[in-house]
């Protein structure tokens, strides 16, 4: 099974505009920012089980603070690897606005014009957006007081940009680690397609212990850790199988 493509180059999105000289553009209905609605129900539904003694509305403003941070910390990643990808001046193809959340489009992953040190780069720079934002963000717990909305929301900044700087690491096909390590191997002489084999064993590899760590989290009670760490389990084990790689 092929990942299926964000863009194709047949597409005729809509530009709506241009950050870091990259097109941004929307298609169809998708343009419609409803994750960041579904996201604003759900962390309200989040807080009131954390916090029932808060008031309704105290509970929607968490939820829709929470996901103001949650989509500023995913839009400021693809920016950030937008503005990475300008400054080496090998610029993304366009930036998909897909229900409200950024899609980094590239036409060709194996671009031959961008050498493997400029893909290192293009895919860095959102990892690194988002661990520095994690001291501001420790900083912003440090001058906040304990159970106090303020509190609640720089926890959630904390834990969300710890997790996206980390997740984002991890060697996946279709995530910043799974470039960062294959463009790395082609730097020290593999050739892509030698180097697509490594990733999938390493996939092989990391999706067996990922799933253990899923059912461990899952045997604890830690229902939604689980889950998450599941799917990403799954993800690498079907990319490590040769069931799931990205297009050409």
């Amino acid at each position: 099974m092929i990942k299926p493509t964000f863009l194709n180059t047949e597409d005729r999105p809509t530009i709506i505009g241009h950050v870091f000289n990259t097109p941004l553009v929307v298609k169809g209905i998708t343009g419609i920012p409803l994750l960041e609605l579904v996201a604003w129900g759900m962390l309200s539904w989040v807080a009131g089980r954390n916090h029932p003694e808060w008031s309704s509305v105290k509970k929607v403003t968490a939820g829709a603070l929470t996901s103001l941070i949650l989509f500023a910390s995913e839009w400021g990643h693809n920016l950030a690897h937008t503005a990475a990808a300008q400054r080496i001046g090998k610029p993304v193809d366009a930036v998909r606005i897909a229900w409200g959340t950024p899609l980094l489009i590239y036409y060709d992953i194996n671009d031959q014009n961008v050498s493997p040190r400029q893909h290192i780069l293009r895919a860095s720079g959102g990892p690194i957006f988002n661990a520095l934002l994690v001291p501001i963000c420790w900083l912003g717990k440090q001058l906040t007081q304990e159970d106090t909305l303020p509190r609640y929301v720089a926890d959630f900044a904390l834990g969300t940009n710890i997790f996206i700087s980390t997740v984002a690491l991890l060697p996946i096909p279709g995530i910043d680690g799974g470039p960062i390590l294959k463009w790395s191997l082609v730097e020290r002489g593999q050739s892509p397609q030698i180097a697509d084999e490594t990733v999938k064993k390493v996939n092989l590899a990391l999706g067996s212990g990922l799933a253990v760590t899923a059912g461990v989290a899952l045997k604890k009670r830690r229902k939604w850790l689980g889950v998450t760490i599941g799917a990403f389990a799954l993800t690498s084990l079907a990319i490590g199988l040769g069931l799931l790689r990205e297009h050409k």
